[in-house]
């Protein structure tokens, strides 16, 4: 599944990306793309704090990164 965040600024990807998780399968990927540079410190520690796995984190463009949580 794909969450574009692109344009929105901390803590938004991440309260997006919250919401989406909720209503997926365990061991369903989500693919996160943002532009914030917050996201690069944000990301890591929600999927900590929250129990998801942070599979991959790739970057996509000179300003968008790919993450890739897995619930």
């Amino acid at each position: 599944m794909m969450l574009d965040t692109r344009g929105l600024k901390c803590p938004l990807p991440v309260l997006k990306a919250r919401k989406r998780l909720k209503n997926m399968d365990k061991g369903e990927q989500l693919q996160l793309l943002a532009d914030d540079p917050m996201a690069a410190i944000d990301v890591p520690h929600f999927c900590a704090e929250s129990g998801y796995r942070l599979v991959g984190q790739h970057a996509e463009s000179n300003e968008t990164t790919r993450y890739v949580i897995e619930k």
